[in-house]
């Protein structure tokens, strides 16, 4: 019962005093509008690694993320982290993503990880193919390391890309799919940071598509989400 429980209310952490602090700030910083054109936002695409793929029970080993600033990628304008293990994950979880054991061991502290990639995202909206996955295992780690419940706008390309390539949309579904078909070249599949820079071009493509449609703002994306999410659930 008290695990239950503890899935829906941030436990109790202790932070340090500049940790704290680092929280507060990031926390007191104004949210965007979500009006505002693609030619004048910032968005984040995100990206992750872990220890397995139980929403539940695995491990965040890593994040990677790339901003795309006025509709470009900004390729200066990244981040990438490797959260510290207690224990490194299993050899085969190791040799699909490559962050071998000393790196997983050595890796920077979550709490001071997250403050890092809380830092960097800032308060502009996050986008991921197959948000799920990704939004679960950042908002528990965010939980149970900075004790806090993350609640921030996100776009979820696997529901937009279909929506705006409807001829697609039962033909591809994994972000391989849709990266081989417009020629997006992934160098390091199953790097965090290498499949958010193939996820930022998708955005960009997906940008470009949803211009023709007069969809030029987070609420136009998250509409086409949500309507795509609708066909999905009738279909």
């Amino acid at each position: 019962m008290i695990k239950w429980l503890g899935r829906w209310f941030a436990p109790k952490v202790h932070l340090r005093p500049h940790q704290a602090a680092r929280l507060g700030n990031w926390r007191a910083i104004p949210d965007v509008r979500h009006s505002a054109g693609v030619e004048h936002s910032r968005f984040v695409v995100v990206d992750v690694e872990t220890s397995g793929l139980n929403l539940r029970e695995d491990k965040l080993i890593s994040i990677g993320a790339v901003a795309v600033v006025n509709g470009k990628i900004a390729l200066g304008d990244s981040f990438y982290i490797v959260l510290q293990q207690q224990e490194a994950s299993e050899k085969n979880n190791i040799l699909l993503h490559g962050i071998g054991t000393a790196e997983q061991l050595k890796g920077t502290p979550p709490a001071d990880a997250l403050l890092d990639f809380l830092e960097f995202l800032g308060k502009d909206p996050l986008i991921a193919f197959h948000v799920t996955f990704d939004e679960t295992m950042i908002k528990r780690a965010l939980r149970e390391y900075l004790g806090f419940s993350f609640k921030h706008p996100w776009i979820d390309l696997a529901y937009v890309m279909p929506s705006l390539n409807p001829p697609l949309a039962k033909k591809y579904y994994a972000l391989d799919d849709w990266t081989g078909h417009f020629g997006i070249r992934i160098d390091a599949r199953h790097n965090a940071l290498a499949d958010a820079l193939a996820t930022a071009q998708l955005f960009q493509i997906a940008i470009a598509q949803a211009n023709k449609k007069e969809v030029v703002n987070f609420s136009g994306f998250h509409d086409l989400e949500r309507a795509q999410r609708w066909v999905n659930s009738v279909s």
